[in-house]
């Protein structure tokens, strides 16, 4: 008996019942993943993310089985879609058409296959999708392959990348190695000290990183043995942590081991002794030093420094002792592991969501109150802002007047400034924003123009548990330094005012390879926002096409630092100079040949 031979059109009714499961299959787990998986609005608990690498295992096996067959089967239903122009296809192509962002699926696809889409060591090179900061999953070619084809066929790709590159390097590199002249010439080798000098680190965390980098080159310059430096606790924060809450102290002794000796404590014989209270010179350079201070070992056996900001010039200083500073600063100075292994957790529960945006909104009630910036505030809230300046004596400046204030380009961004500066930018409503800042005056109310912009912005309290959290709550230097690791991983680090924390984030990232960094032109910025508020000028592609121009050459590539104002004498012309640790070039930064 002769076999019964498929019709044509049985054959096509079995392939298109098995292309609509296919696709109905398809759509369920796009619909998972960017439903699910993907939010694009509203951020989930970030700390019920996955912990730090190192603890991760692989992924079970039906999760990869999982995303293998979401993989092909969304390939296969695009591919099929196009030939027959059914009902279900044509709503699978326009609901992945309409996803929120192109690299969305990509992304998701690269963060449980380790791909590393960077051509350096932290570096995006293509797709625009992410670091290579993954947890060590297993890789598959395969789902790479289908990954890159998604994020490349994107027609915004290009705009998309070109928001997250950073400038050129031109080829600057770190160079902190001392000359073989810097023991032999200058100066004695650090086992000859003098003396022991005592330090008083003053401010808050940046300033005190600051000055107790640059009273290790005093030390230096003075021949002294450094006693680890005592931390501010009388600043406006009240922090009682030590030195070994936020630094890493073996690691600073033994980075220092060949510039300078540095102990723990005093020896014992010496700790009753009488101690010479000084207060060093601002801005002093090695005359300074050596002809007034260090002949002070003749009658003292330890000198206490009372304060350490600003007492070392910015420039025209030995090369080596600006190497020093830098390795100080940007090498020994690291934190505390603690801090350290909370700080990377939170960089990776950020990069779940894709490239971010760390803003360093400086809306804190000290920084508004301290500046006398009151713009956009109530009467209520000015008043208070008043009287804790009037209340603080250390704050020399009591009367201020704020609009002044705000013309000169001296106050910090307002929240919805921000959020209008950023659009401009021509950043996306879905980009992630990472707030790095202590409690925002006003709170939410000040801040819900910026999140109506950008509804996935998130902080550290929204990154960690309150569990994990808890050791560092009180302590705001250690809160600040969690700010600081964040920052300086961030794809795109833009301040909203230039402190302490901001000038030292921009020149580690400058250190470390001229990372973008987005430093707003608030002077210019104010004549355009004041402009929007009188409706002579509207929020749209203007205003983009102005912000853009105006910040073209301000996203962080290399230049020498900037020298005194022009016309500037005495004390004001140290004040004008760009601070050392804000940009380490020429002085720890040199050029490679290619």
């Amino acid at each position: 008996m002769q076999r019964r031979r498929s019709t044509p059109t049985a054959l096509s009714t079995f392939w298109w019942t098995l292309m609509c499961a296919i696709g109905a299959i398809a759509v369920a787990a796009l619909v998972v993943v960017h439903v699910v998986l993907l939010p694009s609005a509203i951020a989930p608990d970030a700390f019920k993310l996955p912990q730090a690498s190192p603890s991760l295992s692989p992924p079970p096996f039906p999760f990869l089985l999982f995303l293998v067959f979401y993989d092909l089967s969304s390939v296969l239903i695009l591919e099929a879609c196009m030939k027959k122009k059914s009902i279900l296809g044509l709503g699978f192509v326009a609901f992945y058409k309409c996803s929120h962002t192109p690299c969305d699926i990509a992304r998701f696809v690269l963060l449980f296959s380790n791909v590393r889409l960077d051509t350096g060591e932290t570096r995006t090179s293509s797709g625009g999708c992410g670091r290579s900061h993954r947890p060590n999953f297993p890789s598959f070619p395969f789902l790479h392959k289908r990954a890159f084809l998604m994020v490349g066929n994107s027609k915004g790709d290009f705009e998309f990348a070109k928001l997250w590159k950073s400038p050129s390097n031109r080829n600057f590199m770190h160079c902190v190695t001392p000359n073989s002249s810097y023991l032999r010439i200058y100066f004695s080798a650090p086992s000859s000290s003098r003396g022991f000098l005592l330090v008083h680190a003053n401010g808050g965390l940046n300033q005190m990183r600051a000055g107790i980098s640059d009273m290790v080159a005093v030390a230096r310059l003075i021949d002294a043995t450094l006693v680890i430096p005592r931390l501010d606790k009388r600043s406006f924060w009240h922090d009682s942590s030590n030195f070994s809450d936020v630094f890493d102290e073996e690691h600073f002794i033994h980075a220092l081991a060949n510039d300078v000796k540095v102990v723990k404590k005093l020896p014992k014989k010496l700790r009753m002794t009488t101690n010479a209270v000084v207060h060093f010179r601002s801005w002093s350079g090695l005359d300074y030093y050596q002809s007034e201070i260090s002949p002070m070992w003749n009658n003292h056996q330890v000198i206490k420094a009372a304060k350490s900001d600003s007492r070392l010039a910015n420039n025209n200083l030995p090369a080596d002792i600006q190497k020093l500073r830098c390795r100080a600063f940007f090498q020994a100075l690291r934190f505390a592991p603690k801090i350290e292994a909370l700080g990377k957790l939170l960089v990776e529960r950020m990069r779940f969501y894709g490239p971010f945006i760390a803003l360093h909104l400086r809306y804190e009630k000290d920084m508004l109150a301290f500046s006398g910036c009151t713009y956009g505030l109530s009467p209520v809230e000015s008043d208070e802002l008043a009287r804790i300046r009037e209340n603080v004596s250390y704050w020399k400046i009591k009367d201020i007047v704020s609009q002044d204030q705000r013309a000169k380009g001296y106050c910090p961004l307002t929240p919805k400034e921000v959020a209008i500066f950023i659009s401009s930018l021509g950043y996306p409503p879905n980009t992630p924003i990472y707030i790095a800042a202590g409690s925002i005056y006003g709170g939410n109310s000040h801040l819900a123009h910026l999140k109506s912009h950008f509804p996935i912005l998130l902080s550290k309290e929204k990154l960690a548990s309150a569990e994990e959290l808890e050791p560092f709550r009180q302590y705001a230097s250690q809160m600040a330094a969690l700010d600081y690791i964040v920052s300086l991983e961030s794809d795109v680090f833009i301040p909203s005012y230039s402190g302490n924390m901001a000038r030292a984030v921009e020149g580690h990232r400058r250190f470390l390879g001229h990372r973008k960094t987005i430093n707003p032109d608030r002077k210019a910025l104010v004549h355009l926002f004041d402009k929007i508020n009188r409706g002579t000028l509207r929020e749209g592609r203007k205003l983009s096409n102005i912000i853009s121009e105006i910040h073209k050459r301000r996203q962080g590539s290399p230049r020498k630092r900037k020298g005194p104002a022009t016309g500037s004498k005495g004390v004001e012309r140290f004040r004008s100079e760009e601070a050392f640790y804000e940009n380490p070039l020429p002085d720890c930064l040199c050029q490679q040949q290619p």
